[in-house]
């Protein structure tokens, strides 16, 4: 799994960091990346929950052969 968070679409409504704040968090401009080192979602099974709650599908998550 890789997960990336496309900037040019958040709006910085933060339920990706309030779901998983082991995954997300928030830059200095309030919209959403993924923790350096998280991409594959540190096994956090919400990160799927997280995806679903992002209001404008700014998250996207890429199965991997390691998954």
């Amino acid at each position: 799994m890789h997960i990336s968070v496309d900037s040019d679409r958040c709006i910085g409504s933060a339920q990706c960091a309030v779901t998983v704040p082991s995954v997300f968090e928030q830059d200095e401009d309030g919209l959403s990346t993924v923790i350096p080192g998280r991409e594959d979602g540190g096994g956090e099974p919400l990160v799927r929950e997280a995806v679903r709650a992002c209001p404008v599908r700014a998250i996207t998550i890429k199965e991997t052969e390691d998954a």
